[in-house]
């Protein structure tokens, strides 16, 4: 009898244990810089989504092709592509929740893992990616992060997001701003030794 009504129990415990097993924490800005394999700015110059693999295994996917401008970490070459799950060919759309969608003349700056390994090829998904707009009344390429909101705070990322947005573009950091505080990180990588 008592088993009975523990069933119950469990299955439920074990579907809040799935959803929190997908959920995605916000890195902080040292986890992004570590994690990541590849940093580069670089404007999309391609996206394209295709049929691959056969029977049940026939999904689609996005292949997004940058052109290079700034190497921040590692080397990403005058042209990059990676590789993401979903997308649309034709009528047929297949969308994965959080996946970062790109268009031609996009300005990003990623932060690279994993590229052709995992779905989405960005350090959290979606915190690995920031978008660069010029803002022409100050004349400065601000930063946007994956959700759309300016950057004001590095240092607040995976802490408070709220804090680390910015209400206005006076308060957004600018795309040389966040490589120069990413260059910092890497000097500060680089002379402490790992504990």
């Amino acid at each position: 009898m008592k088993i009975k009504h523990l069933l119950p129990l469990i299955f439920l415990g074990l579907a809040f244990a799935r959803v929190s097993a997908t959920t995605v924490i916000p890195p902080t800005f040292e986890q992004l810089v570590k994690q990541a394999e590849l940093i580069f700015q670089g404007t999309v110059t391609d996206a394209r989504s295709v049929w691959e693999g056969e029977g049940g295994q026939r999904h689609i996917e996005t292949y997004v092709t940058f052109n290079v401008e700034d190497s921040v970490k590692g080397q990403a070459g005058t042209s990059y592509t990676i590789r993401m799950l979903g997308g649309t060919v034709g009528n047929d759309t297949m969308e994965v929740t959080d996946t970062p969608k790109f268009e031609v003349g996009d300005r990003e700056i990623l932060f690279v893992e994993h590229n052709n390994e995992q779905f989405v090829p960005l350090v959290g998904i979606n915190h690995g990616r920031f978008h660069v707009q010029h803002d022409d009344q100050t004349g400065r390429d601000v930063v946007f992060n994956g959700a759309g909101e300016l950057v004001r705070d590095l240092t607040q990322l995976g802490h408070n997001e709220e804090a680390a947005a910015a209400a206005d573009l006076s308060q957004a950091i600018s795309a040389d701003d966040l490589k120069s505080a990413i260059h910092a990180q890497l000097g500060d990588a680089t002379s402490h030794p790992a504990k």
